[in-house]
């Protein structure tokens, strides 16, 4: 991923915790090619390089799984707020009318060896997390014991576990840094007017504007 130093995301923690937010990743298997969009569940604490653990699981027909049991390297690509930005809401434009459109967005990427898993114990505990992970906050929460016992048998031997210890863990946050602390201002605020705006993020990525650029304060 090309990342100018302005936009490069050091805290692990912050990458970690927009993986956290948006855990459906992209997960791309170079000798296929494929790209499939899975739920991970990151352990933080986990893995020998200190970067954490992905776990997800794929239906047993995807044949990513089996081209990560010959071959194990893969990315997992995280989209976080992402929005466009009009040269309008730039003061400077006014000045000297040199501002063109562009896109603010958050991503993380992982790079690990991925490890198959096909034990059913596994699987169960993988599946138990995520839905703690997605039920817990929710009023009346699913659980897994909602089901009957053999229909999640079932759904256990056509599904295939994959783990992923993190070894490089890259961050982009494009949120108008570059800018000067007006433009960055001009550029939350105009994000503020649009929130809302079908198919963007623009109330969250003005607060991560807000919360990365000079001497703008947060709406």
């Amino acid at each position: 991923m090309y990342t100018p130093t302005a936009f490069a995301e050091d805290s692990l923690q912050a990458r970690h915790g927009l993986i956290q937010a948006y855990p459906l990743g992209m997960l791309i298997v170079p000798s296929v090619p494929s790209a499939d969009l899975v739920p991970f569940a990151l352990y933080p604490d986990e893995g020998a390089a200190g970067l954490g653990v992905l776990r997800a699981h794929v239906a047993r027909a995807n044949p990513a799984w089996q081209a990560l049991a010959a071959q194990g390297d893969c990315l997992v690509a995280f989209q976080g707020p992402q929005a466009y930005v009009s040269p309008s809401w730039y003061p400077s434009k006014a000045v000297n009318h040199k501002q063109v459109p562009t896109w603010n967005y958050a991503m993380v990427q992982v790079r690990g060896t991925a490890r198959v898993v096909q034990d059913a114990a596994w699987l169960r505990r993988l599946l138990a997390d995520l839905t703690a992970l997605h039920e817990g906050a929710l009023p009346q929460p699913w659980s897994m014991a909602d089901a009957p016992a053999d229909f999640i048998d079932g759904l256990l031997k056509a599904i295939v576990g994959i783990e992923i210890p993190v070894a490089a863990i890259t961050g982009k946050w494009k949120v108008s840094q570059n800018r000067s602390a007006a433009d960055a201002a001009g550029v939350a605020a105009g994000l503020r007017s649009v929130a809302g705006t079908p198919g963007q993020d623009a109330a969250a990525m003005a607060a991560l504007v807000a919360a990365r650029a000079p001497s703008v304060k947060p709406d």
